[in-house]
């Protein structure tokens, strides 16, 4: 009897997978996708204040007021400090700082699973390795440091901690954009002793024993190294200061370093610049960055209570307890076209005990990273529900491409992030995205065999994201950036 039995069962699974096939494809939602080309190199512009270098004085800046304690910058790509190049150079550029970032990020949260016993701080060897050193970081501001302040462009990074800059003299300095900043020629530079406890905060203290000033010193695999004082000093944003705020003042910087003068680490450790500032931001800040295919407006970052949105719905931050720096939230499943994609939980997503796993939001990575056997569910749902879309062959790191020339819009299924206590919808253009000049779009994506999934920048496009320390959230707010 068993037999006979075992037909019938087959033919019938056969059939529901049929119909369930056939009825998921047919009844799936779908964005309008306005077919926007690969992004040329920006041009800079800033409000005057923004990017005074010799004329702003400590006499017309302004303290901050703790009673009023909010900022708000402007933010740029990083592309617009790459020289003569094409849109498709701008882009391959930007995909080879992303892997090379998200190998960095990987290592550090799996490092830090290994630690034995104890807990991985986010002092500065974990923010440098995870930002500037890779190339990477994304967006940056225009800063004031010093007094009187010297404006250079900084990286914002909200995978890293620590706020840096390279200083003068230079035993050994990258190239950068402004003038190397020479903390001789500030009134307000002050050197961190070597007991304080902003000293024992880093990950590998050291000490001037001349001085008795607190030093940093990192090192890499590759060779590269960053070393320097360790101090505190002054930042100007659009005219107002922000004092004692710690810094590293690297002095020896060799590997691989781009543009910038330093980072502004905005990671959730101890001495990011958000944990620093608590009590005058109230360990609040947003940033929204705008579709640079679609937008000219510039992307900003505001620090204090006005950085959160009304509208933004907020999940809950988790803490991973062998790591600090990094920002985690609970994704619990993933919608195609209205439809809950099987196989996709929360199982796959979860930060366990050790420090393995989980998803973080990161401002510095561009693509998004999920785990592969959950990238792999999504991408075939995604496939299923653009069959009409005519195929275009891989690129890069993206396995699902469309050849969308002459057209100047289309249909694409939806796509919708299910984090806990908050679904995100996200707008066609922050998954289908242009890769060349050719018209081919590509599902913006990948996977990646590390346990920690990454939510990156480009998913995060028009939104505020909102990260409210405090309260231990980060909110999502659509169409935030107006």
């Amino acid at each position: 009897m068993e037999g006979k039995a075992r037909p019938v069962l087959l033919f019938f699974s056969f059939t529901i997978f049929l119909s369930l096939s056939t009825t998921s494809s047919s009844s799936l939602r779908y964005h309008t996708l306005v077919l926007n080309p690969l992004p040329s190199q920006p041009t800079l512009s800033w409000p005057a204040s923004d990017s005074e270098s010799e004329t702003l004085t400590a006499s017309n800046a302004t303290e901050i007021d703790p009673e009023e304690s909010t900022l708000s910058v402007q933010l740029h790509h990083l592309d617009a400090l790459s020289l003569n190049k094409t849109p498709q150079q701008l882009f391959c550029l930007r995909l080879h700082r992303d892997a090379s970032r998200v190998v960095a990020l990987s290592s550090l949260a799996a490092s830090a699973a290994a630690a034995p016993g104890g807990r991985v701080t986010g002092g500065f060897s974990s923010s440098v390795i995870s930002g500037l050193a890779q190339g990477s970081g994304e967006y940056f501001t225009r800063i004031g440091v010093g007094t009187p302040p010297r404006y250079v462009y900084m990286v914002l990074d909200t995978g890293s901690d620590i706020v840096w800059i390279q200083c003068a003299p230079c035993k050994k300095c990258y190239s950068q954009s402004d003038p190397v900043f020479d903390p001789r020629k500030s009134r307000s530079f002050a050197g961190i002793p070597c007991g304080s406890p902003l000293c024992h905060r880093l990950d590998s203290p050291g000490c001037n024993t001349q001085k008795q000033t607190c030093m940093y010193q990192v090192s890499y695999g590759d060779g590269s190294f960053t070393f320097g004082d360790f101090a505190t000093e002054t930042l100007t944003f659009r005219r107002t200061r922000v004092g004692r705020v710690a810094l590293g003042c690297g002095h020896d910087n060799e590997g691989l370093f781009v543009g910038a003068a330093g980072l502004l680490g905005l990671g959730r450790g101890r001495l990011s610049f958000p944990s620093q500032t608590g009590r005058r931001f109230n360990r609040k800040f947003s940033y929204c960055l705008v579709d640079r295919s679609a937008s000219s407006k510039p992307s900003s970052v505001v620090f204090g209570d006005s950085a959160i949105s009304r509208t933004a719905r907020f999940t809950p931050l988790i803490s991973n307890p062998k790591l600090d720096t990094f920002y985690y939230v609970e994704l619990l499943g993933i919608s195609v076209g209205g439809t809950r994609v099987p196989g996709i939980t929360a199982s796959l997503f979860k930060l366990d005990q050790t420090g393995n796993g989980g998803v973080i939001i990161d401002s510095g990575t561009s693509v998004t990273r999920l785990t592969r056997p959950a990238y792999i569910a999504l991408r075939d749902a995604f496939r299923v529900g653009a069959t009409s879309l005519k195929k275009a062959p891989e690129f890069s790191l993206f396995d699902t491409c469309f050849d969308l020339s002459g057209q100047t819009e289309v249909k694409v299924p939806t796509v919708v992030l299910h984090f806990r206590g908050a679904d995100v919808s996200l707008p066609a253009s922050n998954y289908l995205i242009p890769v060349d000049s050719n018209g081919s779009f590509c599902f913006a994506f990948a996977g990646t065999m590390s346990g920690l999934s990454i939510i990156g920048n480009i998913q995060q496009q028009g939104f505020r994201v909102v990260y409210d320390l405090a309260g231990s959230r980060v909110g999502f707010a659509p169409r935030g950036c107006a």
